[in-house]
């Protein structure tokens, strides 16, 4: 009888107590977590109240909220940037962001498509997938993380998924959130030095660009396969 190899056994050991520790808390405990991560205020209070280790316990935090997709993440970054000032909020969401999505893509890869098709949905994981595996995979992957509205907590995982390279994948993926991090943080710095009229004009710009997002993410998505499907397929071993 071959041998089970070492990661083989460790895969099947650690692939459900993954699933259950992405789904179950999303299923047991959704309205607790909607209800604090729902709210700028409530994460602000709760990151406070751990006192000097505030920094580290908001980076986990983000860290988790990738991992656990189901967490929205906009109020985090404002919250960050409401505690410790827009630029060090930046820095800190970076820094757990980059967390969560190592985690994310290295889970991928580790376990394979069988975990990932277990924590997202069918549909989601089709279609991404046709896009990225075509021979302009990289520039899809980064037009994916520009567009709102986009889960990109879900494309770390289906990142794992490709022969994408981790540092080119990291690349990709943090210029890609850039944008979205540096806003919210900047709100959240605004609110906290009570610069009403900064707050005010980049949060209209916000919205504006969230609902311009959510309109046209359909007709962006439909053209980028569009324009993979004009690409001629790889030839074998290419």
């Amino acid at each position: 009888m071959k041998p089970i190899p070492p990661r083989r056994i460790a895969a099947l050991v650690v692939f459900p107590l993954l699933v259950a520790a992405l789904v179950i808390p999303v299923i047991v405990w959704h309205a607790e977590l909607w209800k604090l991560f729902g709210s700028v205020r409530r994460i602000r209070t709760w990151i406070e109240g751990w006192g000097a280790v505030a920094p580290l316990v908001f980076m986990a935090v983000q860290a988790i909220q990738v991992i656990v997709f189901a967490i929205p993440g906009e109020f985090v970054q404002i919250a960050g940037g409401y505690l410790f000032g827009g630029w060090r909020g930046i820095v800190l969401s970076l820094a757990g962001i980059l967390t969560g999505s190592t985690a994310a893509y290295f889970l991928s890869r580790w376990l394979g498509r069988p975990f990932v098709a277990a924590v997202i949905p069918k549909a989601q994981l089709d279609r991404v997938e046709k896009l990225l595996e075509s021979r302009s995979s990289q520039v899809v992957f980064f037009l994916l993380f520009l567009i709102p509205g986009v889960p990109k907590d879900i494309l770390c995982y289906l990142a794992g998924l490709t022969p994408m390279s981790f540092f080119f994948f990291l690349a990709i993926s943090m210029v890609g959130r850039l944008p979205g991090i540096v806003g919210s943080s900047i709100i959240g710095g605004a609110a906290r030095s009570s610069r009403w009229v900064a707050l005010g004009i980049l949060s209209v710009a916000a919205i504006l660009l969230f609902v311009a997002g959510l309109i046209l993410r359909p007709r962006l998505q439909t053209l980028i396969e569009k324009v993979v499907r004009k690409k001629p397929p790889a030839e074998p071993g290419e």
